[in-house]
C-alpha cells in the first residue's frame, strides 16, 4: 500500500472541492429548464415577501420580471 502524507490545509481544500463537485454534479442532474411550479405571479411574490430576507427594490423588480413574462400572462 502506499502513503500519501498531505497538509491538513490540503486536505480541508480538497475535501471542500470534492464537495462542490459533488453539488454542481446535483445540479446538472435537475432539471433546470423545468417550468415553475406556480404560474400565479402574485403568489411567488408573496412567498418572497413571506421569507423577509429580500429588500423592497428587488420585489418590485421581480414583480416587474414576472408580470412581463409570457409564462405568467393569463
Amino acid at each position: 500500500m502506499n502513503t500519501v502524507v498531505i497538509s491538513k490545509k490540503e486536505y480541508q481544500e480538497l475535501f471542500e472541492k470534492k464537495l462542490r463537485y459533488e453539488y454542481l454534479c446535483q445540479i446538472i442532474e435537475e432539471d433546470i429548464f423545468a417550468s415553475p411550479p406556480a404560474k400565479n405571479a402574485e403568489e411567488i411574490i408573496n412567498k418572497f415577501k413571506q421569507t423577509k430576507l429580500y429588500k423592497q427594490e428587488f420585489l418590485r423588480s421581480l414583480e416587474k420580471g414576472l408580470k412581463r413574462s409570457s409564462y405568467f400572462k393569463k
